[in-house]
């Protein structure tokens, strides 16, 4: 930090902000220019409403403005010493980042393109998460080959309807690792002589002549977690200069982009990205049928390649581009709106962008999965990457690479690849027939292991009552990755190998291609369109989720471990048993980030405590080489008042913990305290339940008995929808309403004084939703929302990192901990995994709690004029110093110190409605 102090008569201004920034932003600012100079990882630590987002723009981007205007004066330097080297490049015309863009790269040479391009954009190749390193790869090119051959053969392909559909789902032949070599970064598939592209022109023209130029520019990347974040951030930057000073593209996913009202209708985001891959793949086959060979074999393909009406012409897709260019930053509400103008795809023609982008705006998924960013063509080498709301950007990082297969998805997969090795069999060559064999014979071990009916651990919900919940319905256990193998006995199986045939050989789509046709013969005349997509999208979703899950299991044996769920559904219609792989361990993943970007910057409003994230994403960083910065609050004491709440106004002791919450004098005193709120408090205030179904619990306790009519009577009452899709619609009608009862209130009901919003922690409005001024006075934070113990991935992750940097495993105190957990026991082994933890564990358990808690309450305050009170509703936030609460840290301690230096405490209620109105009173008095 005396080092950071020692540059500030050196700190650059910033003349790219907006506004006279506060001094707790020019220090920001400058802490993350200096901290960029360095590379390297950082932490910034900002509070939410002081202008984290804004400040983050200006100083990132104006480094990156100095650093081309010094790249630029150097090679001047240099060209002057080599004038002969100097003509090339114009240096003084202008700089090389816009010089790059505009290259007109259709002049670079198309035949060596289309030899050596690989896809980049992602047509062939979706976005499906974790593992998908070239799960699509050349859908085409089998389909076009086989047709070529069937014109060089002279074969008839429309004499024998029965033929077509044979070689239709015929797979080319695979070559074992006898007949070739692995790994050789060739496809094992005999291509018979037939030199064919694996790209289309839609992809953006990324050929392999523009990679050394892409490599050598300074470029951006922003993420965060939620598309709405990513558009927020996108009005931030409009603010500055920044916006028409560089080339700004917003990514995100099928679902959010997709302007084809059919695939839209499928709903779900994997079908939606199934159907788009299979549109492109159906007009790829019918423009096979329909041209010629060119010279020396090779196909020659028109422009209109996609099976998607909104990808048809390439020539919009190359003006969305132009567009892109010239509109500045634009969000993806505004690439939709000009996609739907101009009848081309936002999706493809924003990633078509990526290489001549210098600011790249994307979700979480996309930057921190491997195979996501291979897909987009991102190269992070040299770059700056920013990543924001990193609170719990372990726990984000790690569950992208998760990987879990159900037990009906197992069944749906073993079933048609059975069909499919019974129809095709001896059509199919000796490597084909190998490789399918012993995908069904890993199908049976999976299935073997989710129904093995011998398993005492095995619950049979006919041995239970009518009462038995569908959580005591199951049993879970726990191994690594070759226990796992071994019980299986499916050791002995290369799944490299495997995995690598899954994604060269298109198995995956023939399978499901000749099980759907099945089924449509099966139905006769049954109608074509949605359904059947489904369908398809179904079985192709199935295999990419055995695809996933064999994958893992390539990994190291201490990275992850297997979870198995036994679940016999109670009726039909339940998703029944599952295995899963739960990756324990992001070292290895984020030192693929570090490795390539210059800088790595984590921001976020509240990211302490930083050692746990050092241990689990970069643990070879000494203390010393991990850059943090935290400033304060921007709004001064009297603006906030943070008490803690130990009970209600007829002096019942709050006490939320899991045992006790759902009795009827603990809803009751907390609608008590609702309704005296109602009172003290003006325009809107907001309740932070614990989960979805403690809200609805109390909501209707409250509808019996009388408490919520009272406090209708002074507040409308709102409560956040379980969908995602509603909530912003929420949001603005309890926006609306409060600023009608701010403006002279409603005729139908003038007594009422602002509305309440029943909301819930990890929900959308805890995350990143901006309740600023009247939507927020105060802030109720009903108990201390733990993670439930019951959760069995999170023991296992508990586990995992109390044993970090321990010679010895954990060891814990029940021995039954790390075996089956059955029926309703799951509960106790968890808290029995916690009282064993000594430390890490504990404290991860812990910090998942108020991390929830700091994200949650951080809502209200937005802006300098702002002001709230904050309410922590429970007993145990008031404890000082007690020794019957284990070696559980205080909850206090964790909370942002803007908040934690101006806490209140008392356990008298009086004083608590007497604060609350000399708080409003005086902020009123304020005038703002």
């Amino acid at each position: 930090m005396s080092k950071m102090e020692d540059q500030k008569a050196e700190a650059p201004k910033f003349q790219g902000f907006p506004y006279k920034p506060y001094s707790i932003q020019i220090d920001f600012m400058n802490a993350l220019y200096q901290s960029l100079n360095n590379g390297g990882v950082s932490i910034l630590e900002s509070p939410t409403g002081t202008g984290k987002t804004l400040s983050i723009i200006c100083s990132a981007l104006q480094w990156v403005i100095d650093q081309r205007h010094q790249q630029k004066s150097e090679k001047r330097v240099e060209s002057d010493q080599h004038c002969a080297k100097g003509g090339e490049f114009d240096l003084d015309d202008e700089p090389d980042w816009m010089r790059n863009f505009v290259v007109n790269k259709d002049d670079q040479g198309q035949d060596k393109k289309i030899k050596n391009r690989k896809i980049r954009v992602g047509i062939g190749k979706g976005n499906f998460g974790r593992n998908h390193h070239a799960g699509c790869r050349e859908l085409l090119s089998e389909d076009v080959e086989k047709d070529c051959c069937r014109r060089k053969e002279g074969k008839n392909v429309s004499s024998d309807v029965v033929e077509l559909s044979d070689k239709e789902f015929l797979l080319e032949e695979y070559e074992s690792e006898e007949e070739g070599a692995l790994g050789d970064g060739k496809s094992k598939r005999k291509t018979m002589g037939v030199s064919l592209s694996s790209s289309s022109d839609e992809e953006g023209g990324d050929g392999s002549g523009e990679k050394d130029e892409e490599e050598g520019k300074l470029k951006v990347y922003f993420c965060s977690r939620t598309h709405s974040q990513l558009s927020q951030f996108i009005k931030e930057l409009r603010k500055t200069v920044f916006s028409n000073e560089m080339k700004v593209v917003c990514l995100g996913s099928r679902k959010n982009f997709c302007i084809n009202e059919e695939v839209l209708m499928l709903g779900n985001p994997a079908r939606i990205n199934e159907r788009c891959l299979e549109l492109q793949k159906k007009n790829n086959d019918k423009v096979s049928k329909i041209k010629n060979l060119g010279a020396g074999g090779r196909l020659r393909r028109t422009k209109a390649s996609s099976g998607c009406p909104m990808l048809r012409k390439y020539k919009l897709q190359k003006q969305f581009r132009s567009e892109i260019s010239q509109q500045g930053a634009m969000d993806i509400e505004d690439l939709v709106h000009l996609g739907r103008s101009m009848k081309t795809c936002p999706y493809y023609g924003s990633r078509s962008f990526v290489s001549a982008a210098d600011l790249i705006v994307l979700p979480y998924q996309s930057l921190l999965s491997k195979s996501s960013r291979e897909s987009l063509g991102l190269n992070l080498k040299n770059s700056i990457v920013i990543i924001d709301e990193a609170h719990n950007l372990a726990d984000s990082l790690l569950s992208m690479y998760d990987s879990k297969i159900t037990l009906l998805q197992l069944e749906d997969v073993h079933y048609h690849i059975e069909k499919y090795f019974e129809r095709f069999r001896n059509l199919l060559g000796p490597g084909n027939r190998r490789y399918i064999q012993t995908l069904m014979v890993i199908c049976q071990a999976f299935l073997q292991t989710l129904c093995n009916k011998e398993d005492a651990s095995f619950v049979d919900s006919s041995q239970h009552n009518a009462k038995a919940s569908e959580a005591n319905l199951a049993s879970y256990s726990s191994m690594a990755i070759n226990e796992f193998l071994f019980s299986l006995n499916i050791d002995n199986i290369n799944l490299i190998k495997l995995c690598q045939y899954l994604n060269e050989s298109n198995i995956m789509h023939k399978v499901s291609a000749y099980g759907d046709q099945v089924v449509s013969l099966q139905k006769s005349l049954a109608s074509k369109g949605t359904v059947e997509c489904g369908e398809d999208a179904s079985t192709l979703s199935n295999f990419r989720a055995l695809a996933d899950m064999l994958l893992s299991l390539t990994n190291k044996d201490g990275d992850g471990r297997i979870i198995i769920s036994r679940t016999r559904p109670a009726r039909a219609g339940q998703q029944g048993g599952y295995l899963k792989y739960v990756m324990l361990t992001g070292e290895k993943i984020f030192s693929e980030i570090l490795d390539e970007a210059h800088a790595v910057v984590l921001a976020g409003g509240t990211l302490q405590p930083i050692e746990e994230t050092r241990e689990r994403l970069f643990p070879w960083l000494l203390p010393k080489q991990l850059h943090f910065f935290s400033c304060s609050h921007i709004v001064p004491p009297e603006s906030i008042l943070p008490v803690t709440v130990s009970c209600g106004p007829s002096g019942q002791s709050f006490d939320f913990s899991y045992s006790s919450r759902s009795s009827t004098k603990m809803i009751q005193e907390l609608g008590l305290l609702l309704c005296n709120l109602t009172v003290a408090v003006p325009e809107g205030i907001v309740l932070f339940f614990s989960s979805f179904d403690y809200e609805g619990l109390v909501y209707d306790a409250w509808n019996a008995s009388g408490i919520l009519e009272r406090i209708l009577k002074k507040k409308r009452v709102f409560r956040e929808p379980r969908k995602n899709t509603d909530v912003e619609c929420v949001l603005k009608e309890y926006k609306e309403t409060i600023d009608k009862l701010s403006a002279g209130g409603l005729k139908d009901n003038p007594t009422q004084t602002g509305a309440i919003l029943l909301a819930v922690v990890g929900g959308k409005i805890s995350e990143g939703i901006n309740l600023s001024d009247g939507m927020g006075r105060c802030i109720v934070m009903v108990g201390l929302p733990y993670p439930s113990p019951s959760d069995f991935e999170l023991m296992e992750r508990v586990k995992f990192i109390e044993g970090l940097g321990n010679p010895n495993p954990m060891k814990t105190s029940n021995p039954s901990v790390n075996d089956e957990i059955n029926n309703g026991g799951d509960a106790k082994a968890g808290f029995d995994v916690l009282r064993s933890c000594r430390h890490r564990g504990k404290e991860y358990y812990e910090n998942l709690c108020m991390k929830a808690v700091n994200q949650s309450i951080g809502r209200a305050i937005r802006h300098i004029n702002d002001y709230a009170a904050i309410l922590l509703v429970d007993t145990r936030y008031a404890y000082t110093d007690d020794s019957s609460k284990g070696s559980f840290s205080h909850p206090t301690s964790k909370l942002p110190e803007w908040i934690k230096g101006r806490l209140v405490s008392t356990d008298n209620y009086g004083d608590v409605h007497r604060m609350l109105h000399q708080f409003f009173k005086h902020n009123k008095n304020r005038g703002f």
